[in-house]
């Protein structure tokens, strides 16, 4: 069974990490501290389970360990960010509180980055937005290209994700975050390294024949969700978060994790929509937590699970979690104990 670990204990875990590979405290605790948020969230494929993928990019010289991140153009209602090649979750989320900042006044804040990094799930920079009364939405160019055009063969797009969010009037707000392939390469190396196989229908070989192997995944690429479509929205998402930003899309995506050296130019992009800016008062949240009770009443499909909305539940999961320890995979924590020895720092006490 996967060992259970203390959220604080954790985040100071990862903060001591980065800090033994030059990242200023401050830095190092707001990173570590939404890495954590990740695994409470349930986006295990996007949070601690990273950390050795960012470490190696910080000793490579690929990521920048002290950037200054500065808004390079902004209008009243937009701005473009550089995070200076740091660690993607500083830009992101000063990316996502600039876009609050705009729609307070502005009705709608429109924040695009480059010179990012990875930075986690994109949930975590919509949830805010939605728990404050707003609408939240979030893209990204996928860290490296696993995706041919749809009918293709040149590996020339990544998962390239998308979130929203919005209030639904209860614990829970509504809240999407998908990849625009049918599975996200998180999930496919979180299953090469516990040593499971992938289910037929993510990915496909070179032949066309569907690859099951996630430790073969190089030799293959993944599928786009809705075949055309998912190409349609995947190109869509990258001219948003890539090409309006000046960040890199298509043949110039660096792989984040075979390229330790190179700057990423990741593009992302935050946006934050307040509803009363559009005069519905208190009547959004009404219809829609009136149209959520009636989608969740829907009768029942036989041999599928009662309906749920993107979100349900998540925010008991969180208390549940921070109350309870995380659960952590045995071969995450023997990677977290390497981590320890080969960075000279305490080891986690399970």
């Amino acid at each position: 069974m996967p060992d259970t670990i203390a959220p604080e204990a954790l985040q100071a875990f990862v903060a001591d990490a980065f800090i033994a590979h030059d990242v200023p405290e401050r830095d190092a605790a707001k990173v570590a501290g939404l890495m954590v948020e990740a695994d409470l969230s349930g986006y295990d494929t996007h949070g601690v389970f990273r950390l050795r993928q960012y470490l190696a990019r910080l000793k490579g010289g690929g990521c920048n360990p002290r950037p200054d991140i500065s808004i390079a153009h902004q209008t009243v209602a937009t701005a473009v960010i550089d995070g200076d090649n740091g660690l993607g979750h500083l830009a992101m989320d000063a990316a996502r509180e600039l876009a609050m900042e705009k729609a307070k006044s502005a009705g709608i804040g429109w924040v695009g980055i480059r010179g990012g990094n990875h930075a986690g799930p994109l949930a975590l920079y919509v949830r805010p937005q939605a728990m404050a009364g707003m609408i939240g939405v979030a893209g990204a160019v996928g860290s490296a290209n696993h995706v041919a055009p749809y009918g293709g063969t040149d590996i020339l797009l990544g998962t390239n994700p998308i979130a929203i969010s919005a209030p639904s009037g209860g614990d829970d707000p509504f809240l999407l975050d998908m990849a625009s392939t049918v599975a996200a390469m998180g999930k496919i190396k979180l299953l090469a390294q516990r040593g499971e196989m992938m289910p037929e229908g993510w990915m496909v070989g070179r032949d066309g024949k569907p690859l099951t192997d996630p430790a073969k995944r190089s030799d293959g690429f993944l599928l786009p969700i809705g075949g055309a479509k998912g190409f349609g929205l995947s190109v869509a998402i990258g001219l948003l978060a890539g090409v309006l930003n000046g960040a890199a899309f298509g043949s110039n995506v660096v792989d984040f994790t075979a390229d330790t050296h190179s700057q990423t130019n990741t593009g992302q992009f935050v946006m934050a929509i307040d509803i009363a800016a559009f005069g519905m008062g208190d009547s959004f949240t009404d219809t829609a937590a009136r149209v959520f009770e009636e989608l969740r009443a829907s009768q029942q499909l036989p041999g599928y699970d009662p309906v749920r909305l993107p979100g349900d539940g998540k925010s008991a999961a969180i208390l549940q979690r921070r109350a309870n320890g995380l659960m952590l995979n045995p071969a995450l924590l023997r990677d977290l104990a390497a981590i320890a020895q080969e960075n000279q720092i305490s080891a986690l006490d399970i």
